[in-house]
């Protein structure tokens, strides 16, 4: 039976399905049975290793999380820059999580290496690569091929591998399973595969990794097993689902309903705005309801490395096979096209005092894609900035985060050191990060909050 509270909004009666998920029970709980070091490496040793390929916002909070319950942890990455960075202590990591990294650095149990034949070092193997989207919003899995395709090369019998990549469902046997096969290990038996989607939420501190379930996804039940003890020292919870696939369309499912609110919290926003309603107002209130209500709130646009593509992967897959999903598709339109509404919002507040965009110097606030991250991928600020600049605007951004940016046409821009709001005819409130100075803002003569959170200045107005 479940531990966890399903999220839900099936009117209160979560309880009648929690007997439909399987929750693991670590090996090695009731007496006499094999350690979960004996049953991951096989032979009985009183520890057992970990490789860790991809070293970025999941794989190295992963590969710090396993420190004090594994052995010997093998950092991969071929981007030798991204290693000097760990080094030198100028990864983007929550506290909790940098204080891990640094003591399996100084005590040696954390290895880091470009060369992803070491993964043959290790009992188990965690596959953390990025799965972006092209310029078309067809899946770019490039990275991901090039991982698995190095991993199976160098797999050796008794290793459990474990991708954790989003990515459409098939991809486990397609990339994994299959390329070891043909290589003679027998998945099953020989060697152990599995699919567990990463369930990482960069930046924010109530949502620890060791608080969060996981699920888990087997070619095999055996596959399966294996992979959950290998999971389960990264979180207290780990449920069984019945193949990689339905693991694989857990994360796309997951991601594509936050898509979805998302867009709808934006369109609800812009309604409560011809009403004259606060939208977060209106939100909280819902949000009092037990039962038949998930909200959101709205916000400048989204960014970071899920929302914006992950739904494209099953858009991507449902059109190879003629069916389409117009709901989803139309999220995803609405997100795209969110930044441009901020920028219309903001020619509409210069035109209330008679003003246009052309030659208005408009400074944007914030400009990563989400509070209290240096994470600049698929920013909605990316593309606001270039929209204000293509209407003649004058454009700066403060963002002591993200020091120096370039837009898509490749100027690049650097964040301004403590700017006087006097000097600016707006500001575009776009990403409050925790523990910085925005009282500056409150001197510009024009204020649009993009956030809806940003209640210090009277004179302000939302999208």
């Amino acid at each position: 039976m479940s531990k966890t509270t399903l999220s839900l909004a099936v009117n209160g009666r979560e309880h009648q399905l929690k007997g439909r998920l399987v929750l693991f029970e670590m090996p090695g709980t009731e007496p006499g049975a094999t350690s979960v070091a004996g049953h991951l490496n096989g032979n009985g040793a009183a520890t057992w290793s970990a490789a860790i390929v991809g070293l970025g916002y999941v794989g190295l909070p992963t590969a710090a999380a396993l420190h004090g319950r594994c052995g010997r942890i093998i950092g991969l990455d071929v981007n030798q820059e991204r290693l000097r960075e760990i080094v030198a202590g100028e990864a983007d990591l929550g506290e909790p999580d940098r204080i891990r990294l640094d003591a399996a650095l100084s005590d040696g149990s954390l290895e880091l290496t470009c060369d992803l034949a070491a993964v043959a070092k290790a009992d188990a193997v965690i596959i953390c690569v990025p799965t972006p989207v092209d310029g078309d919003y067809v899946p770019d899995l490039g990275a991901l091929r090039g991982a698995c395709a190095s991993v199976a090369a160098h797999a050796r019998p008794g290793q459990t591998l474990i991708l954790t990549s989003t990515t459409y469902a098939g991809t486990t046997r397609e990339l994994l399973a299959e390329p070891l096969e043909r290589r003679g290990l027998r998945v099953g038996s020989d060697v152990f595969v599995a699919f567990s989607p990463e369930r990482i939420d960069p930046g924010n501190p109530d949502h620890l990794q060791r608080e969060t379930p996981r699920v888990v996804g087997g070619v095999t039940p055996e596959c399966a097993s294996r992979a959950a003890a290998v999971i389960g020292q990264l979180t207290d919870e780990v449920y069984l689902v019945s193949s990689p696939e339905a693991a694989e369309a857990t994360k796309l499912y997951e991601n594509i309903f936050r898509a979805v609110s998302l867009a709808l919290a934006n369109e609800f926003a812009d309604a409560c705005g011809a009403l004259d309603l606060d939208p977060v107002e209106v939100t909280l209130a819902a949000g009092t309801k037990p039962y038949g209500f998930l909200g959101a709130l709205p916000g400048p646009g989204v960014g970071g490395h899920c929302i914006p593509c992950d739904p494209h992967y099953l858009l991507w897959q449902l059109g190879r096979k003629g069916r389409r999903s117009p709901l989803i598709e139309q999220a995803m339109t609405s997100i795209r096209l969110r930044p441009g509404r901020v920028a219309e919002r903001a020619r509409e507040v210069l035109a209330a005092d008679g003003r246009g965009l052309a030659g208005a110097r408009v400074i944007v606030v914030g400009v990563s894609y989400k509070a209290g991250v240096q994470d600049l991928r698929e920013s909605p600020a990316l593309p606001l900035i270039a929209g204000l600049r293509a209407e003649g605007a004058e454009v700066g951004y403060c963002d002591p985060l993200i020091p120096c940016i370039q837009l898509p046409d490749g100027i690049q821009m650097r964040s301004e050191d403590a700017p006087a709001g006097s000097g600016w005819d707006l500001a575009v409130v776009h990403t409050l990060h925790p523990g910085v100075d925005h009282s500056w803002v409150r001197d510009c003569p024009r204020v649009l909050d993009a956030t809806y959170q940003f209640s210090d200045v009277a004179h302000r107005v939302v999208v």
